[in-house]
């Protein structure tokens, strides 16, 4: 829908003068909410962030008046578009996502729409209860969206769909009308009287198995079910009503849980054996197939749990109140499940650790196993569990058929099939590839009936499948549907377009319009073929990054958790990329302010590299905006000081107590920082008496095997300790150590602040240098974490040469050289106490695992900090992030040293950690070579 500029005013006029507060016309808020998780790109008019339920019921007031579409949106992971349209698009999540009350004797939770099912679960936990449903996005999804959606998840095997679980709504109709539903509410006249008129097929069509999710869920207005209201509007995609507040079941949290993997020869002989599995009572039967998992090994520095043999797995999990009787349960399935291998976990890690590659599917499976980008559309079909077998074996004829791949994966217990499909979308195809897409998914559909099946079996129709709800239904539930869609809303105002009155499910296809942009780019982007587009596009909206995840020792993304804005999530940033890459948006070119303010509180700490399971790397996307937007142009004063820190840094070395002296000065300190644009608050870091290199005395030839220590401008500069703690360590390991040049850097300030042509002039330098060390033997050992992790990362992007390759596979992080060295043992950190704050890049690209078991070795009590300090080098320091960069450290860094004892060693490899440390909380902290050379006595 086109409108003048002056009615869009009108709207966002008439929007305010109802009184709803966070409205939001900017081309920046239209590109964070033209898509979701799905395919498709429907630019909005407005954006609306309700901060009470009246304001839902104000704005769909005003629409209704003015004729503008309304689409509610929770965290924005609805997977078939049914989270995008072309009006006014409200998010939940920011403002109304509260726990008003559990009541733990009734066992039920009254709630907010835009709250986090994870959320509800912490309020829940307390009073041993749950909510049942447990999408795999449970971490962001909200209970309006699953409400939206009917969401089921993992479990819905033990706790049943999101429909079985919802006790009482508010909500207002499309037509203006707000009620209170519950069981005993009773129906409107005219509903009544469409359920009179039809029950013959409300009993055959509708309800016939548990994953049967597309169209409206009018099964629940059959007098036998209670003529439920409630959960008949559960599952109808907030085409009739808007949820105000939901009143939702709890269950008992299981006191015991146990998970057995069932490996099989393929995934269709997984299925074939689901089916007597559910004898055992399992409250999940989840399929999973190799080829996800080998998307998971093939992730740098991942962390991938041992499976059983096979090539698809069955995932059950157990659960009850006996130990005993859980254990016996499994040993007698696993033993009769036909299994070519098993494995029973008890361990909560363990099983938390394969949980992780299920969850992560949706990411995983977004690339084949030949590196393809992979899409939804055919994303979660299901059958009946008895016919699951035979439809995959059907449905991976049809993908041969059309020639096409995809990695299947999902709900086996309930016959319910998540795949993502490696669809040839793109301008450079035939009418952006959509016939071919078409065409597949009208077989499909058509197959899927063949089997008795439901085209959408958890995440509803949206815009990819109510076009296909023909293939299911009879042409009277169809106009039935039609006839509940008008007397809820009869101006067609909710979320037009989806079930009733479909669009064409390939239009509005995102990457069908979208040309490669390989020319002229300062990356290779090697593992998307050169193209920029392929890039941003890895982004599929699961928004795994709107999740914290620093509880498991995650990092994305760090400023998204300070904020809450969509923009400082790296799925909004991505958003914002791909719509400048897109034809016809708000969004035009490198130097649009868009670009820019969806990037401003991107720390480049890599994080996304690794905790994205999509492996989008904002941190490159990034320096290459800077690097195309200030190329040859005056650029801010920062990226001339900050940035090219180490010439300074080289220059202040030849008087470093005068320049301390100055900068610590009131105002040389001011003159100072307003110079290199530094937020007046921050305290300036002191530059050593004497760099490490020029205090260094090389060591004579002997027979010990020789190390390069490549000892960094910030460790030179600033740290020297730590590089002389690690030739310390190195050399009571039996090494002889050999320091290259002080002039070889690795370019990150460069490569952060997007002056990549002499990042390239200056690390392919250094790769020169280092490439002797390697080709001799040595293995190359860095200091700082950061400058170690681009020799094997960044590197292969900026200089493509052989040397680049044979410096990474030499080049080591202290802790991988020591568990490596035959006979090595850590000294003893026996009652010791370590609070450690991994540096971004070590846990991103280098992966601080390696660490974590040294330091277990060697006898500590660890407590690993997810999360970033905040500093991330000059980012943090820079004025306008440094509230931002205090409130990243509040997360996580600060309450974890604050929690620790007295005597407990903070360990801090990168230099920002330890400076933020320092300046914020006064505390020291400890570089790994430190801790190891001089561990704490505890007796």
């Amino acid at each position: 829908m086109t409108r003048a500029p002056e009615q869009g005013a009108e709207l966002v006029a008439g929007l305010r003068r109802a009184g709803v507060a966070d409205v939001d016309d900017s081309g920046l808020a239209r590109a964070l909410y033209s898509t979701d998780a799905s395919l498709y790109r429907v630019l909005p008019r407005a954006v609306v962030r309700p901060r009470h339920p009246d304001e839902i019921v104000a704005t769909l007031a005003v629409c209704r008046e003015l004729g503008v579409p309304l689409t509610a949106r929770g965290a924005g992971t609805s997977i078939a578009g049914n989270a995008v349209g072309p009006g006014v698009v409200f998010d939940t999540s920011r403002h109304l996502s509260r726990v008003h009350s559990i009541d733990p004797d009734a066992r039920t939770a009254v709630v907010d729409p835009g709250v986090v099912q994870a959320s509800l679960q912490a309020a829940a936990r307390p009073h041993g209860l749950r909510f049942g449903p447990d999408p795999s996005t449970h971490n962001r999804c909200t209970i309006g969206g699953m409400i939206g959606n009917n969401a089921c998840g993992s479990r819905a095997l033990g706790y049943g769909r999101t429909s079985d679980n919802v006790a009482a709504l508010d909500v207002v109709t499309g037509a203006g009308a707000r009620m209170r539903l519950d069981g005993s509410s009773g129906l409107p006249a005219e509903l009544q009287a469409l359920v009179d008129a039809h029950l013959a097929v409300l009993r055959t069509e509708l309800g016939r198995f548990g994953r049967q999710v597309s169209g409206y869920a009018l099964e629940h207005l059959l007098p036998e079910r209670g003529s439920h209201l409630a959960r008949a509007l559960v599952g109808s995609e907030g085409t009739l009503a808007l949820t105000l507040g939901a009143t939702v079941r709890l269950v008992p949290e299981p006191a015991v849980r146990a998970l057995v993997v069932l490996g099989y020869p393929s995934m269709p002989d997984a299925a074939d054996a689901t089916p007597p599995l559910l004898a055992y009572s399992p409250t999940a039967v989840e399929g999973l197939d190799s080829r996800i998992v080998q998307r998971l090994r093939d992730v740098p520095a991942a962390v991938v749990p041992d499976l059983p043999r096979g090539e698809g797995w069955l995932i059950v999990e157990l659960t009850g109140d006996d130990a005993g009787e859980v254990a016996d349960r499994a040993r007698r399935m696993a033993a009769g499940a036909g299994a070519v291998d098993t494995l029973v976990v008890s361990d909560p890690a363990e099983a938390a650790a394969i949980w992780r590659i299920r969850e992560d599917g949706a990411g995983l499976a977004g690339r084949t196993s030949d590196g393809h980008p992979a899409h939804a559309g055919w994303e979660d079909a299901a059958v009946p569990v008895e016919q699951l077998g035979d439809y995959l074996r059907d449905f991976e004829a049809l993908l041969v058929e059309h020639g096409l791949q995809g990695l299947p994966y999902g709900h086996f217990g309930d016959g319910c099939v998540h795949v993502r499909i490696d669809f040839p979308f793109g301008a450079q195809h035939e009418d952006g590839g959509r016939p071919r897409y078409r065409a597949f998914i009208t077989d499909a559909a058509r197959l899927v009936a063949r089997h008795g099946g439901s085209v959408s079996g958890e995440h509803g129709d949206g815009r990819a499948r109510g076009e296909l709800l023909p293939h299911m239904y009879s042409p009277e539930v169809l106009a039935l549907f039609a006839q509940v869609k008008g007397a809820l809303d009869p101006d067609d105002v909710l979320n037009p377009g989806v079930l009733v009155r479909p669009a064409a499910f390939d239009a509005d296809v995102r990457v069908a319009e979208v040309a490669p942009r390989r020319q002229h780019l300062a990356l290779a982007y090697r593992h998307d073929g050169g193209d920029l587009t392929a890039a941003v596009h890895r982004c599929t909206g699961v928004g795994k990054c709107r999740a914290d995840l620093t509880a498991g020792g995650g990092v994305m993304c760090p400023s998204y958790p300070a904020t809450l804005n969509e923009k400082d999530s790296t799925r909004g940033r991505a958003r914002v990329l791909q719509e400048m890459l897109a034809p016809g948006g708000p969004v035009h070119d490198w130097r649009s302010p868009e670009v820019h303010e969806a990037l401003d509180l991107c720390l480049s700490c890599k994080g996304c590299s690794r905790d994205c399971p999509t492996g989008v790397d904002m941190a490159a996307y990034k320096s290459e905006v800077l690097h195309q937007s200030y190329r040859r142009r005056l650029r801010p004063r920062p990226h001339y000081a900050l940035g090219q820190l180490p010439r300074w840094s080289d220059l202040a070395a030849r008087a470093p107590r005068l320049v301390n002296a100055l900068l610590a000065s009131r105002p040389g300190g001011a003159v100072a920082k307003w110079a290199a644009g530094v937020d007046q608050r921050r305290d300036l870091p002191a530059f050593a008496p004497q760099t490490f290199s020029a205090g260094w005395t090389p060591r004579p030839d002997d027979d010990r095997p020789a190390v390069a220590l490549w000892v960094d401008s910030f460790t030179d500069h600033f740290a020297p300790e730590a590089a002389t703690a690690t030739v310390t360590v190195l050399e009571s390991a039996g090494y002889r150590v050999v320091v290259p040049p002080a002039d070889t850097c690795c370019a990150l300030t460069w490569i952060t602040t997007g002056q990549l042509d002499a990042a390239e002039r200056i690390l392919r330098r250094t790769l020169t240098t280092l490439a002797g060390y390697a080709d001799a033997g040595m293995p190359i050992v860095g200091v700082e974490p950061s400058c170690t992790a681009v020799l094997r990362g960044e590197a292969a992007e900026l200089v493509e040469d052989p040397v680049t390759e044979r410096v990474a596979r030499a080049t080591r992080t202290l802790a991988e050289l020591l568990t490596g060295t035959p006979g090595w043992e850590p000294p003893s950190l026996a009652g010791v106490e370590v609070v450690a704050q991994p540096h971004c890049h070590h846990h991103s690209v280098l992966g601080w695992s390696t660490d974590e078991a040294l330091l277990r070795r060697a006898g500590a009590t660890l407590t690993r900090v997810g999360g970033c300090c905040g500093l991330a080098g000059n980012w943090g320091v820079e004025r306008g992030h440094h509230d931002v960069s205090v409130a990243i450290a509040e997360h996580a860094l600060l309450p974890a040293v604050r929690a620790a004892g007295p005597d407990a060693v903070v360990l801090a490899d990168g230099f920002s950690c330890r400076t933020q440390l320092d300046q914020l909380e006064g505390r020291p902290a400890v570089h790994l070579a430190q801790l190891l050379a001089a561990p704490p006595v505890r007796g």
